[in-house]
């Protein structure tokens, strides 16, 4: 055989992949156990779910016929006036949660991006939050901030020589946004701190040469290179939050009357509460589409303020 021959054989047997037993290992053979484990997990409850939702099924009525009603469950919860409540709860926690962690994870992030004693203890106090669980963080500000009689705002409200408020009553909703955005504050902060600390060094120093003020620094320069942590915040709190129950269920139970339930509450009082598996489901679904919505709707929004803001 020439060295040519050997050569070309060497090289053949180097690229071909490794087999066992005669059977040739593929990436795709690799991947494959994972992509039907997640199918399994995900995709195979959601069109359960999309099936069940076509049919009158009720726990409380135990009958071996499940009568096809169609698009009746959903028809029933578009034309429910009380479910347009529902929905607007929904969004409005949603939105609200996303500006103020926005916000004040913004303002933390170029705090703690400047040089000073106790950044690191700082930034780890201000991470603790997002470790709570949902319900325990509703119990807590439940009992010990929003409570009227021993609460910490009414103490506050009472050294100033004023009168303590009942917050979980007289503004349900505000007090849920406040929960969230306070569990979900520290993470936005945390990928907004990550994108700053990867913004050059020279960038900044020449704008600041150029006689920029601060403000026109962070619009022209800070902001734009957000962008990719702006996403990642948006995307992953909108699907999030959009979901949130716990802190619902341990501090309002979705009251007074309706004014704290969003869809997950919602689906939760149908479908377990009450057991109307077609109705929960035909709300799940419309829950999955509206996160879907939303989630591609905030995106393109903050895209397109950023490349504005990038040429201006």
């Amino acid at each position: 055989m020439t060295a040519q021959a050997q050569s070309q054989v060497q090289t053949l047997t180097a690229s071909s992949p490794p087999s066992r037993g005669g059977f040739r290992v593929t990436p795709s053979a690799l991947i494959l156990p994972a992509l039907l484990y997640l199918i399994a997990t995900t995709q195979v409850p959601f069109f359960m779910t999309v099936y069940y939702s076509f049919f009158q099924w009720n726990l409380t009525i135990p009958t071996p016929v499940h009568p096809f009603v169609g698009f009746g469950n959903y028809i029933g919860l578009i034309t429910d006036p009380q479910n347009f409540r529902v929905l607007l709860n929904t969004l409005v926690l949603t939105g609200g949660t996303l500006l103020i962690t926005l916000v004040l994870g913004g303002l933390l992030a170029l705090l703690l991006n400047r040089p000073f004693i106790g950044r690191t203890l700082l930034r780890t106090l201000l991470i603790s939050s997002f470790l709570v669980m949902p319900v325990v963080t509703a119990v807590v500000w439940k009992n010990m901030l929003l409570n009227p009689v021993f609460g910490f705002f009414s103490w506050l409200i009472q050294q100033f020589g004023g009168t303590p408020v009942d917050w979980l009553a007289a503004h349900p909703m505000g007090s849920i946004i406040a929960m969230v955005s306070w569990e979900w504050t520290p993470f936005a902060m945390l990928i907004l701190l990550t994108g700053l600390q990867s913004l050059p060094d020279d960038q900044i120093e020449a704008a600041r040469l150029d006689g920029a003020n601060p403000w026109q620094e962070f619009r022209h320069i800070v902001l734009p290179h957000w962008t990719q942590a702006l996403e990642v915040v948006i995307l992953l709190e909108t699907i999030n939050v959009l979901q949130v129950y716990g802190e619902i269920y341990a501090s309002t139970s979705g009251g007074p009357g309706v004014a704290t339930t969003n869809l997950p509450y919602y689906i939760y009082q149908r479908a377990l509460a009450e057991g109307n598996i077609g109705v929960g489901s035909a709300a799940g679904v419309i829950a999955v589409i509206l996160t879907n919505v939303l989630a591609i709707f905030m995106l393109r929004l903050i895209n397109k303020n950023a490349a504005t803001g990038g040429h201006a």
